[in-house]
């Protein structure tokens, strides 16, 4: 899909978050190997160095790749500091999108910052993560300048459809972190029902949702064959009645 810089993103990549680093090089080469593009780490997370040697060993070039890195907490004062540790430890020129992992008390600062890397194109778009709707106005207020991206919590159980909507009305993309309740939506019963009925596994169903609904999902497994699993999302079709359905998961069975 595209950003509101003009840039092309993969809508449904992998995430890991609390993946080991001694195993994050192995599911990373793996999903490059399987055909995803997109990969969200973190500084916070401490496998940013073994993503870059999974996608070394994967073969795949560089250019072909949509990487996501977020500042940590602890950074926020020297935001450039910490993406040029972040390139290190990539191996890489550059990332595609850099996020303020969370809210601080000297946002509109870092955010600047922020701007003028991507200036510089060693960030090539740039956005927020976990922010109020009020904290997201007050640094575009500050600086003019809109997030391509703003990464929530947001699934068919909790779609923050307020968020959402605000996103829309900006033009920012909104990336959903935890698109299946690690895991535990795809016990729900409607994700079992559309899933037999369409041919499909639940996680497929879900994640085919997140597409569906304009969402940029990037669900987290170390497993080799969820990788490819959730990878055959971008295959299933649901139909209007299908994903009505998963809308109303966000009441309790």
């Amino acid at each position: 899909m595209t950003l509101n810089d003009g840039r092309s993103v993969p809508q449904l990549g992998f995430g890991v978050y609390h993946v080991p680093p001694e195993d994050t090089a192995r599911v990373a080469r793996t999903a490059f190997a399987l055909g995803h593009r997109h990969v969200d780490t973190a500084q916070g997370y401490g496998n940013e160095a073994p993503v870059g040697q999974g996608l070394r060993e994967s073969g795949v070039p560089r250019e072909d790749v949509w990487i996501t890195t977020k500042l940590d907490d602890g950074r926020h004062g020297d935001p450039r500091a910490a993406l040029a540790e972040s390139l290190e430890r990539l191996g890489t020129g550059y990332v595609d999108l850099f996020l303020v992992h969370r809210p601080g008390d000297r946002d509109v600062e870092t955010w600047r910052t922020l701007v003028a890397l991507r200036d510089e194109g060693l960030a090539r778009s740039i956005g927020l993560s976990n922010f109020s709707r009020r904290q997201v106005r007050a640094v575009v207020d500050a600086t003019g300048v809109v997030p391509a991206v703003h990464q929530i919590r947001a699934n068919p159980r909790t779609p923050h459809r307020a968020m959402q909507a605000f996103h829309r009305r900006h033009g920012i993309a909104t990336e959903a972190w935890g698109p299946l309740r690690e895991g535990r939506l795809t016990e729900h019963p409607t994700a079992r029902r559309v899933a037999e009925r369409v041919g499909a596994t639940p996680a497929q169903v879900l994640l085919r949702w997140h597409l569906e609904r304009g969402l940029i999902a990037f669900p987290k497994t170390t497993s080799s064959a969820r990788l490819a699993e959730n990878l055959g999302a971008v295959d299933v079709r649901l139909s209007p009645g299908d994903l009505r359905a998963i809308d109303r998961m966000r009441r309790r069975p």
